[in-house]
């Protein structure tokens, strides 16, 4: 039997699911974590390096990458830089407030490919908020890999994000973390300079690593050419383009990089064809 209208509204990918905002927690001046719970246990599936697009009535909609651990779940968990008129209504509500989800959008990651393989995360600024699903899928799974390494960079000690998930993080003995600030203070006892150096502190096998790159553009640019100079084949470094999407469907074009659509086609991409892309092949 035919879905009835009604059916086939309700499951319009442009009308979004109404979702609550169970915690949020100031990260930073201008960071916000959110937990967003969909009603009466209403499930949601997501890969890593996916994204939402989230709603405020009466203001609009915007891109945002989800931090938790994939699976299939009733809640997910973000963190959203005040920016613009969307996100700066966001950081505006509180809990127990309501907002819109659509989504999942994006090609997402299974990091189920990568069994047996070591693992590099090299997250700069906001960039950790997306690097994060893959990180704790990766802790979730610890036996499944082999080294894990994780390399974070900001521009200050209180631009730091997910404290928490740093110390613990800190403490395994299975995974390897390495912080670094552009600028410390008078607080600061860690390390200081860009996020490149600390490919100085670390030994890798090239060829059995995967490495995973997201921070600011500039940020990728540097830190390809220091995998590279390491070995790292350019089909096993991985990224994440987050390039003026709009409507998550493919439709506006706001995303589209030549004959690729990154809403659609990414956001995760391979080095190998970030660079086909640039020389147009």
């Amino acid at each position: 039997m035919a879905d009835t209208v009604e059916e086939q509204t309700l499951a319009s990918p442009y009308l979004p699911k109404t979702a609550r905002i169970a915690r949020k927690e100031q990260f930073t001046e201008h960071e916000c974590y959110y937990e967003l719970v969909l009603p009466d246990g209403e499930q949601i599936e997501y890969q890593c390096g996916q994204f939402m697009q989230v709603s405020v009535l009466g203001v609009g909609e915007a891109p945002i990458s989800i931090s938790s651990a994939p699976g299939r779940t009733d809640r997910v968990e973000m963190c959203i830089r005040a920016v613009g008129d969307v996100t700066n209504a966001l950081h505006a509500l509180s809990e127990g407030d309501e907002v819109g989800l659509r989504g999942p959008f994006g090609n997402g990651f299974d990091m189920g490919q990568l069994s047996g393989q070591h693992c590099l995360f090299v997250a700069g600024g906001l960039g950790l908020a997306p690097c994060r699903s893959f990180i704790l899928q990766t802790l979730r799974q610890r036996e499944q890999f082999g080294d894990v390494t994780i390399l974070y960079g900001t521009r200050t000690p209180r631009d730091l994000l997910f404290q928490r998930d740093l110390e613990a993080w800190q403490e395994r003995p299975d995974c390897e973390l390495m912080v670094t600030v552009d600028r410390g203070d008078e607080t600061w006892t860690g390390r200081t300079g860009l996020i490149t150096r600390l490919f100085r502190e670390i030994t890798i096998d090239a060829a059995q690593t995967a490495v995973f790159i997201i921070g600011p553009p500039v940020m990728f640019k540097f830190a390809v050419l220091e995998v590279l100079a390491m070995g790292v084949p350019e089909s096993k470094i991985y990224c994440s383009l987050e390039r003026r999407m709009k409507c998550g469907l493919g439709k506006c074009g706001h995303c589209q990089i030549r004959h690729v659509y990154v809403c659609q086609d990414g956001p995760i991409f391979s080095y190998q064809q970030v660079k086909r892309l640039r020389e147009g092949i």
